[in-house]
């Protein structure tokens, strides 16, 4: 995020909502089919510039130890030094350090990425925020969608298997999709 002598009127806190927000990733799963997963325990706050929305930025966190599969024995070799070793890197983090809007509520949001680690720049495509709405507590919440696409080894989980056929047994690339929602405050 760029730094910037705004006035803290032209600012909104947003605090993610982690009971309505969550992270998916899909992988190639012996070059035949994606095996999808997910993350809970997020949080993070988006600290949205109303005047000049390149000036906001978004710091957010996901605990790792969440990941599921659907599988018990997968999701324990996702947890283990194979992959995500979550109990040396219990967390990932992203932190903005560029918004740049693409075209109406579409952005390409720029920040660093740990994960396992190992700090990498990445790109989020992100539509949104929605208009702010009440709901029926009487908090005003946005929302958004963010899409990006990293390589694993990029990040240290290089782990891998042949396959008998040829190729590897987990793909390289990994999908990630967030659906978030924020509450103002």
């Amino acid at each position: 995020m760029a730094t910037t002598t705004s006035s803290p009127a032209s600012t909104i806190t947003w605090k993610l909502d982690p009971a309505h927000s969550g992270a998916e990733f899909k992988v190639k799963h012996m070059m035949i089919s994606n095996v999808k997963g997910s993350f809970s325990g997020l949080s993070g706050t988006l600290t949205e510039h109303t005047v000049d929305s390149t000036l906001s930025g978004i710091e957010a966190s996901v605990d790792v130890s969440t990941v599921s599969t659907g599988d018990l024995q997968r999701d324990g070799h996702l947890k283990s030094a194979d992959f995500f070793d979550v109990e040396k890197f219990p967390t990932m983090t992203f932190k903005s350090t560029q918004v740049e809007r693409k075209s109406g509520d579409e952005y390409a949001v720029t920040g660093d990425l740990t994960l396992h680690g190992v700090t990498k720049p990445v790109t989020f495509a992100v539509e949104g925020p929605s208009a702010p709405g009440k709901d029926p507590w009487g908090n005003t919440r946005i929302g958004l969608s963010a899409t990006a696409k990293i390589n694993r080894k990029d990040f240290g989980l290089s782990w891998n298997s042949a396959l008998e056929t040829g190729g590897l047994l987990v793909g390289e690339d990994v999908h990630i999709a967030l659906e978030v929602q924020f509450i103002k405050g």
